[in-house]
């Protein structure tokens, strides 16, 4: 046992010895060169590769030199604008625009299918109802509502109003929509209609506010700029106000259809903002889809049911309309980028500045309040304020 420990002892003084003497000895990688092209060939063509990526999809592709931000809040508001002249009548946008204004959808009635002094009573019902065709009272049975139908069977056979055929009797509001029904012509003045779509972005992360509304040096110069543009791409990006027509061609849509079947159209406002350059060049595009499914023909389209009360000689009374038109979904996208910390703080020749800007010295003294970096927001539009401004790179 006392030999085991001997040995123990004497092979960790030898190790600890060993140990400490080669930790004062100097390493140096040996280099050595091999005079062969195709080793040479390779080496190279690696390095080229690696060199290739980093500069191409990093740095040019992905950007991985700038910080990003792609969940922005957004704020957006609409109103349909425009007068039109449909018989004797003369509309406006309460009669038209649903809602009259409002936020990130909006319609508006192209087409309408009315039906006149609907009253509570019975009636027949619609002969292409499961089950309502019938030669005696026994083939309706009372009480019976058909969901597909127009109200509660009363459990009497009678006559399709002036037609020979009988159908059962229903209570429900007479006469009934499919029989008493007036389809009005299209309105076809509403490709000149107007849209004002007013969108405000806010990233959190950079505390970068954009409008999508050119600024203006008064509010009088404002509102006639609004009330006389039209949103054009090249001539006219900070114009929010849009043609229904303009929008129905962007969307590769012919208007005409769209007033007979009705539709619903996407619009994409897309904020891709590099706020390394000039705050001009963060400004909004346009684009404009259909999204309701027009191959499927039983639910393409867009249109619903409203009704207008009033009492006629002291019995409540309605007038049922079917109406058909677009609506407008407003979509909102951001992405926002910024060189990143690292690269300003070191590479960049005016990296002193850029560090006074975003370091705060603490000291124990009172100091006034700081400085804020959000620049002043009109309810028409802003410029966009971030750490940048003032630094010329």
């Amino acid at each position: 046992m006392c030999k085991i420990f001997h040995k123990f002892i004497m092979g960790l003084r030898d190790f600890m010895k060993e140990y400490f003497l080669g930790f004062w000895d100097y390493e140096t990688p040996k280099v050595m060169v091999v005079k062969n092209k195709t080793l040479g060939f390779i080496y190279r063509g690696v390095q080229f590769l690696v060199i290739t990526y980093f500069i191409w999809y990093v740095f040019i592709s992905q950007k991985a030199y700038q910080e990003s931000e792609t969940r922005p809040e957004s704020s957006v508001y609409t109103l349909m604008k425009g007068t039109a002249v449909h018989g004797d009548d003369i509309l406006d946008t309460v009669e038209y625009a649903r809602p009259s204004e409002g936020g990130d959808v909006i319609s508006t009635i192209l087409r309408r299918e009315v039906t006149s002094d609907q009253k509570q009573g019975t009636c027949a019902e619609h002969f292409n109802v499961a089950n309502a065709n019938c030669t005696r009272d026994s083939d309706c049975i009372q009480g019976e509502v058909d969901f597909d139908g127009h109200g509660r069977r009363t459990g009497r056979c009678v006559p399709y109003y002036n037609h020979t055929f009988k159908t059962c009797e229903i209570q429900s509001w007479c006469p009934i929509e499919q029989f008493a029904v007036v389809k009005e012509p299209a309105l076809v003045t509403a490709i000149n209609f107007t849209v004002f779509i007013r969108n405000s972005i806010h990233f959190p992360r950079f505390k970068v506010l954009r409008g999508n509304i050119k600024d203006a040096r008064s509010k009088r110069d404002m509102q006639r700029y609004l009330s006389r543009c039209h949103y054009n791409e090249e001539k006219e990006p900070y114009c929010p106000n849009f043609r229904l027509g303009y929008i129905a061609d962007q969307a590769q849509e012919d208007f005409s259809e769209l007033c007979r079947t009705g539709g619903v159209i996407g619009v994409f406002i897309n904020w891709k903002c590099d706020l390394d350059l000039d705050p001009s060049h963060c400004k909004p595009t346009y684009s404009f889809r259909r999204l309701d499914l027009r191959k499927d023909l039983v639910n393409s389209g867009y249109h619903y049911r409203f009704a207008k009360y009033y009492s006629k000689d002291g019995v409540e009374s309605r007038t049922l309309i079917k109406a058909y038109g677009i609506r407008l979904d407003v979509i909102v996208q951001g992405h926002c980028t910024i060189i990143c910390d690292w690269i300003m703080l070191n590479f960049i020749d005016k990296n002193e500045v850029y560090s006074d800007r975003k370091f705060d010295e603490i000291s124990e003294e009172p100091a006034g309040p700081p400085p804020t970096e959000l620049s002043y927001i009109s309810s028409f539009g802003s410029n966009h304020s971030d750490l940048s401004d003032g630094v010329p790179l």
